[in-house]
């Protein structure tokens, strides 16, 4: 425990861009360790990128570090000359930022330390977080291209690409990764509620990303304000009405979820689509189409109610997932994302976003995308008797 404590002060008293740089010190003089690399995931979930040279970025498929990452476990390597390699998932609340490759002497000490080393790698997910607000070393780490300006101000909105807790996983996946069309999420947790907001934007580049923005922060606001969704629907419509007196719209899905009971306030004002698992059984859920945001002046809007289970799974898509065509101008299509459904069902909802695309990928038989895709998944526990 003192090697922990140890560890745990020198990330925390560490400068921003030094925190590597103090953990390999704590952990070579604590724990023995022969070489420490931290990677993190790019924004596109295909690589994790190394923080520092001279590392190389490293596959997130079919390598330890990526299996690691994908399982949420530890994953040892074992090399010919008996040292022991431990890669440990970095992550926070369930957003997986990356992995944490130690080296260590031998067995002995990879089983003495692995679950010890594990905590080390969460106290440093907290710190990246923390540190991001004072330096881009991390942020830099995560481009293995350079972003648009649009895709930049795109990822500064979103919440995560995941997050868990004991009553739901929630996670999502927006591509293409580096250059943005306008399709964007946003989630906010309490003790009781969660709300949950799916948009379908408008456009593309800087002027998809400036309605987008406007949008995003018109229903922050309003949510902070403690209003209803419909409200909160309301007082955004009248804001991206103002700025673009209906020239241009923005399409969003806004959930606001008890956590206590399941029970669900919804209101659909555009053009995202949800799909609910339920007991094995794919269903598509619709509501009530109200205009889209920004649409008309001082717009109505009315939240519909529907109740979600324990056990329930919920995939929410942008049109950039249903609409896309193949070479041959085929639609992905409901069927598909049914297909794309069920084969994941055994997956962590963490990993369900990424797999739905990588197939859409195939879909479009590696063709440029002409629109945003995004994937939403959310895994409903709830709570025992509700409380």
């Amino acid at each position: 425990m003192k090697r922990f404590i140890a560890a745990e002060r020198a990330l925390r008293t560490a400068a921003p861009h030094q925190l590597l740089d103090a953990l390999r010190g704590v952990l070579k003089e604590q724990y023995a360790a022969q070489a420490v690399e931290f990677f993190i995931a790019d924004y596109g979930l295909s690589v994790l990128q190394p923080v520092c040279a001279p590392s190389r970025p490293v596959s997130v498929f079919n390598t330890p570090a990526g299996r690691a990452f994908g399982s949420q476990r530890c994953h040892g390597e074992h090399r010919p000359d008996g040292r022991v390699r431990l890669h440990l998932p970095v992550s926070v609340r369930g957003d997986r930022i990356g992995v944490l490759s130690v080296t260590l002497p031998g067995p002995d000490h990879a089983r003495h330390d692995e679950d010890e080393l594990g905590e080390v790698a969460e106290v440093l997910g907290r710190e990246v977080l923390v540190a991001e607000r004072d330096t881009d070393l991390y942020v830099r780490a995560r481009r293995k291209d350079r972003l648009t300006l649009a895709a930049e101000m795109q990822w500064q909105l979103l919440p995560g690409r995941s997050f868990s807790l004991p009553e739901y996983d929630l996670a999502a996946q927006l591509e293409p990764a580096y250059a943005i069309f306008g399709d964007n999420y946003d989630w906010s947790a309490t003790a009781d509620r969660l709300m949950l907001y799916v948009t379908n934007g408008m456009g593309e580049g800087m002027e998809a990303s400036l309605l987008t923005t406007l949008a995003i922060n018109a229903l922050r606001n309003a949510r902070r304000a403690g209003v209803s969704i419909a409200d909160q629907a309301a007082l955004a419509d009248q804001a991206v009405y103002g700025h673009y007196r209906g020239r241009c719209h923005l399409s969003v899905l806004l959930f606001d979820f008890d956590v206590a009971t399941g029970r669900v306030s919804v209101v659909d004002a555009g053009s995202p689509h949800l799909l609910r698992l339920r007991r094995g059984v794919v269903e598509r859920i619709t509501f009530d189409a109200q205009l889209p945001l920004g649409m008309f002046e001082e717009t109505d809007y009315v939240a519909q109610e529907f109740e979600v289970e324990p056990g329930d799974r919920l995939v929410f898509v942008s049109d950039g997932v249903h609409a896309v065509a193949s070479p041959l101008g085929e639609p992905y299509g409901e069927a598909a994302l049914v297909r794309a459904i069920h084969s994941t069902r055994l997956l962590p909802a963490a990993e369900v976003p990424r797999t739905v695309l990588r197939e859409l990928t195939g879909h479009r038989d590696g063709a440029d995308p002409e629109d945003d895709a995004l994937v939403v998944c959310l895994d409903w526990r709830g709570r025992p008797n509700g409380h």
